[in-house]
């Protein structure tokens, strides 16, 4: 599995609706696409959720990365790029990705954790592994991944959530998630699993 996150800084006068209004027409364009877990059409509005300037962005839970391929070989990210311009497609291996018990995800919440250079990646991979599967088990999270970098040695948690986690990590980044396209994501295995 990959994931897959990019995003586009939008000026502070930015009409938000826009944003809205295509999340919500193209959100079901991708309700039925091959080999994708999920697309978040995420939205960071300036003065909410912590954030200090408005962002438009999507991130996916790639099954393979023929998934990924396809995407960008079909031209998917065109309408992207006429629309915004072409932004830097941060991808990750995936460790692991659980499905909650939540149903409708509303926010998306991102971490990033750089690896200590001393520390045994065996171990580390294990933690985070570990750390994904108690996420998935709590009341509301429709769903959870952890992947790395293996250029910076990065890790990125992924969580979809129902409700806001008012007690997230300083480091933690939390997205309004306008429409959360889920094809696969049924095949995601729960936490219990």
């Amino acid at each position: 599995m990959l994931i897959a996150h990019y995003t586009h800084r939008l000026p502070a006068d930015y009409d938000l609706n826009i944003i809205r209004r295509r999340a919500a027409e193209r959100g079901k364009l991708w309700d039925a696409t091959p080999r994708l877990h999920f697309k978040g059409f995420l939205l960071r509005e300036a003065g909410q959720l912590g954030a200090i300037g408005h962002s438009y962005s999507s991130l996916y839970l790639w099954q393979n990365d023929q998934g990924l391929r396809d995407f960008l070989l079909q031209n998917k990210y065109k309408t992207v790029t006429d629309s915004f311009g072409r932004a830097d497609i941060d991808t990750r291996i995936v460790l692991d990705a659980r499905r909650g018990t939540g149903k409708e995800a509303r926010y998306a919440q991102t971490e990033e954790i750089d690896i200590p250079l001393d520390q045994d990646l065996g171990q580390a991979y294990a933690q985070e592994l570990d750390h994904n599967r108690a996420v998935a088990a709590q009341t509301g999270v429709v769903a959870t991944a952890v992947g790395v970098d293996t250029t910076t040695w990065r890790i990125t948690r992924i969580a979809l959530r129902e409700s806001h986690q008012e007690d997230a990590p300083k480091h933690a980044v939390t997205y309004e998630v306008l429409h959360l396209a889920k094809p696969l994501l049924d095949q995601l295995p729960t936490a219990g699993q």
